[in-house]
């Protein structure tokens, strides 16, 4: 189970450097447990064991790894490739002000990690969430198409700090059966342009940029 956490300290370590341009960022990571990948975490969290593989001792295990990690803080970088949880937002052309909208859903199939527990879905039958709001400036000489190439060619990366909570269900619109997920507080989130580090925004739990319009 230790070998889930410590698998990726080698692959954090060139991108840890990255959270250090936000002291505060840092300050709330250096207090977290790295964690190498979302979908190991949230499969042994969940402990569906429904499947034909599924040992005897598959919910024990669960029940030992949720009281081992729930109300922990842990740490993790999403790569830009899987982001896909960002979409942008307002952009004012005077002054450079920008807007990215994160939905707080971390897919990691056939799982999910959100912010708190979801209570509904969508027609699609995707969770219902409050979209988080993540404000920035643009650089000197940057204009909106700068921004929105961000977004087109996957170039944001996500640094998050969490808490896990609780393992919630949701009933599939198609096909029956049960959407499985984890739900979290999410203690904060950096943005950095992937390539070159650069901080585009972040958002704290104690500082809710919240609200607005629901999305998966």
């Amino acid at each position: 189970m230790r070998r889930l956490i410590l698998a990726a300290a080698v692959l954090l370590l060139p991108s840890l450097a990255l959270a250090d341009v936000d002291p505060r960022f840092a300050r709330l990571r250096d207090q977290a447990e790295p964690l190498g990948g979302l979908t190991l975490f949230l499969e042994k969290y969940v402990g569906e064991c429904s499947g034909l593989f599924a040992g005897s001792s598959c919910r024990s295990d669960a029940e030992a790894f949720r009281k081992q990690y729930t109300g922990k803080k842990l740490y993790m970088i999403i790569g830009e490739d899987v982001a896909t949880m960002l979409s942008p937002g307002p952009y004012q052309p005077g002054t450079g002000n920008y807007t990215i909208f994160v939905t707080p859903f971390f897919p990691a199939s056939p799982y999910a990690l959100t912010q708190g527990v979801p209570t509904q879905t969508d027609t699609a039958g995707n969770p219902l969430l409050p979209l988080l709001r993540i404000h920035g400036t643009t650089p000197e000489g940057w204009n909106a198409s700068n921004l929105l190439r961000l977004f087109s060619t996957r170039q944001i990366r996500v640094q998050m700090v969490f808490t896990p909570q609780q393992v919630w269900s949701l009933p599939r619109k198609k096909g029956g059966g049960k959407l499985y997920g984890v739900g979290a507080r999410i203690e904060g989130l950096l943005l950095t342009h992937a390539r070159t580090g650069e901080p585009l925004g972040r958002w704290f739990a104690e500082e809710p940029a919240s609200g607005g319009g629901k999305k998966k």
